[in-house]
């Protein structure tokens, strides 16, 4: 099945503004700031304990901030009536009553929010459980009860979505299946916000990034311009005279860094330069390779010394 655009004349925004939540001496969220829109997926990112999973549920109001605020079509979540038909999410795989078979935890939750029964057997096929709809949760793999945790968060056909971590417990196939579900509820107008610890997971997905480190934002921006951030050139070189070489590329204003052995990277100069001066030095080369930084190092280097703890067992 395929989702139609979601309805309605909301704008489907969420605005987090000086969010921040404190845990006794310990501040788990740090004046936080952001703009989700709709049409696009934003990709949530930081460190495990950057405080992710603690802002959103802020958003949800399922935990209170200390202060500052969260709103969904500017109002909290609490205040909009039927939530399910405004927001979605999946924040816990585990959720689900144990003993309770799957469109039991679904019709459950549409009779609780006014939906109609047919919606179970909808998303349950959209997340490709309809086989298993009869089983009892408790038996489900993680990767079973996170698409059961998607389809609830479809059940009410929202505008607005969030889901926290949702790959966790999926196969190859499965995580693909859940990039292109994503995109397909982006392309239809929807806000789609998801968290990961893992860059990687969003190189393919998302179109903008919020990227934060200790309750801090640290970046707000499009997928494009973050990459950027570790797009510096950088040469490795392997020669049997690293130190003779190093010394020529530092002279002409090379950052070179010793590898180990023979090997050197040099940021600041292009390989053909590198070949250059070596050429001139007769210095000979085993190996000149330029490349660029991945999306996964420009996440690191933004986010390094920016990892902590996890407050209340939450990231």
């Amino acid at each position: 099945m395929s989702y139609g655009a979601a309805s309605g004349s909301v704008d489907r925004v969420i605005e987090v503004n000086h969010l921040t939540k404190r845990y006794g001496a310990v501040t788990a969220v740090n004046a936080l700031t952001f703009t989700v829109r709709p049409g696009r997926v934003t990709g949530f990112l930081g460190p495990n304990g950057a405080g992710k999973s603690t802002t959103m549920r802020m958003i949800l109001g399922l935990n209170r901030p200390t202060s500052g605020s969260a709103t969904i079509d500017g109002k909290p979540f609490a205040r909009h009536r039927a939530g399910l038909r405004h927001v979605g999410a999946l924040l816990d795989a585990g959720d689900a009553h144990p003993g309770r078979s799957a469109a039991a935890h679904l019709w459950a939750l549409a009779r609780g929010n006014g939906l109609p029964r047919r919606r179970v057997a909808e998303v349950l096929s959209e997340v490709g459980l309809e086989g298993v709809a009869r089983r009892r949760v408790g038996g489900f793999s993680l990767g079973m009860r996170q698409r059961l945790g998607i389809a609830a968060a479809l059940l009410g056909d929202p505008p607005v979505l969030l889901f926290d971590e949702p790959v966790n417990g999926l196969d190859p196939e499965g995580v693909r299946w859940i990039r292109g579900m994503f995109r397909r509820l982006a392309e239809q107008g929807r806000t789609v916000l998801v968290s990961s610890h893992l860059m990687s997971e969003m190189e393919n997905t998302a179109g903008h990034l919020i990227v934060i480190g200790r309750g801090q934002l640290i970046a707000d921006e499009s997928l494009t311009a973050f990459a950027a951030r570790g797009a510096q050139a950088r040469v490795t070189v392997r020669t049997p005279d690293p130190d003779e070489l190093a010394a020529v590329l530092a002279i002409d204003g090379a950052s070179v860094r010793r590898d180990g052995g023979d090997v050197l990277t040099v940021t600041g100069m292009s390989a053909g330069r590198v070949g250059e001066l070596a050429f001139a030095r007769r210095i000979m080369l085993y190996e000149l390779a330029p490349r660029t930084a991945s999306l996964e190092e420009a996440f690191m280097e933004s986010t390094a010394g920016h990892a902590d703890h996890v407050v209340d067992g939450r990231g």
